[in-house]
């Protein structure tokens, strides 16, 4: 196994928080395969980039000879994680948690390596804290032990409480029962985001209560999106999603601010930075997507991503392959088309695009205010990158 120091070297890159180095020092000293532990609440269904930071470097620990252990909570999902939220989230049925649980396992192994992966549902043992025979641990150790004012002490809670949200007591409970996770399976290492802090340190004093040796907190910054401002998610459109195709996930990569990108070469790769950054903004961005859809799908689509970059950007050329979307009643608002046909992720996002002249129909620059309607396939062009073909009614 790599020394210590190497180790350590790869595993600290990007890390915004440890606790602590000395006690990782120490397990890696021990020269065995460690226990690394990440847990993940299927709440979507589809991964994005911003997930991937924690995958990489959990990939990081496999490379190093290491296991991960991969909990996914079907339990803790059924209540929902508060972490940076200013309200509670709405419940999952659990035909929604076992469908995402589904899709979360096939684009988790596009980053992991499965064969060392442990993967376990929390619902395994934090379900049985609910039965007649092992009840009694719950209020026992679990609430007996923990007050409301150590629980409250979150940032989060704090916020919606003094701006009069509503707290559930299921959600009091969250941290307790993810960090039970880490003694159920006797972690050593937990990975989270740096907003998952709180319930990470809740497991090492869980680990210590039940007389195991607490883990090491190890956690990761949000990513941006391509936006360079918000942190990578669905609802402000500004994600990269596992399941884009290769010329989407190349052509957004291409789309990222140049001085976020350096962050995502830190975070998402172990490019040797001094390297990097050597080179011209543009190779590098190209490089990275390269590096991107090489991981997730394959070598040869990110060359065929970096060539079909080059045709349709340098020379404005319109992608041989170009998804179709049908008009609904014969015509469509073009606000309302841009939102349907998922080229733009909100009505006010798509009034912007189309005020700075960005949107075309057959070449010919729509404004704001039109109706589309169209006799026979038309490609509708939103900014530089993103195409649809539109089909008469």
């Amino acid at each position: 196994m790599t020394s210590t120091e190497q180790q350590l070297k790869r595993i600290l890159r990007g890390t915004t928080k440890v606790v602590s180095d000395g006690e990782l020092r120490s397990r890696l000293d021990e020269g065995r395969p460690l226990r690394v532990k990440l847990g993940v609440d299927p709440t979507a269904p589809d991964i994005h980039l911003g997930h991937t930071v924690v995958l990489s470097k959990l990939r990081t620990f496999q490379d190093l000879g290491h296991t991960v252990v991969f909990i996914i909570g079907d339990f803790t999902a059924s209540i929902g994680d508060p972490s940076g939220r200013d309200a509670t989230r709405p419940a999952l049925s659990d035909e929604a948690i076992a469908a995402n649980i589904r899709t979360y396992q096939d684009q988790v192994f596009r980053v992991l390596d499965p064969a060392k992966t442990e993967v376990r549902q929390n619902g395994e043992w934090l379900y049985d804290l609910f039965d007649r025979k092992s009840a009694q641990f719950l209020p026992k150790t679990l609430l007996r032990q923990h007050t409301v004012q150590q629980l409250m002490e979150r940032d989060d809670f704090t916020e919606r409480r003094n701006a009069g949200q509503p707290i559930s007591l299921l959600e009091l409970m969250y941290p307790l029962f993810q960090g039970f996770d880490s003694v159920a399976v006797r972690s050593d290492v937990e990975l989270g985001g740096h907003d998952q802090l709180f319930n990470l340190m809740m497991g090492r004093e869980l680990q210590r209560q039940a007389g195991q040796k607490p883990q090491v907190v190890l956690t990761m910054p949000l990513l941006e999106g391509l936006d360079g401002k918000r942190k990578m998610s669905k609802s402000y459109g500004n994600h990269i999603a596992l399941n884009d195709a290769p010329n989407d996930i190349f052509g957004k990569i291409m789309s990222v601010p140049d001085d976020l990108m350096w962050k995502y070469y830190e975070l998402l790769t172990e490019e040797d930075l001094e390297l990097v950054k050597a080179q011209h903004p543009m190779e590098a961005k190209k490089e990275l997507g390269k590096i991107i859809v090489a991981r997730f799908c394959g070598a040869q689509a990110a060359s065929a991503a970096a060539e079909n970059f080059r045709n349709v950007f340098s020379h404005g050329e319109i992608p041989e392959q170009v998804e179709d979307f049908r008009l609904s009643g014969g015509e469509m608002d073009v606000v309302d088309l841009m939102v349907a046909a998922e080229l733009a992720p909100s009505k006010n996002e798509a009034r912007r695009l189309l005020a700075q002249g960005g949107v075309e129909l057959g070449g010919r620059r729509l404004a704001l205010g039109e109706r589309v309607a169209v006799s026979e396939p038309t490609v509708l062009r939103v900014g530089k990158r993103r195409f649809k073909k539109i089909l008469p009614a």
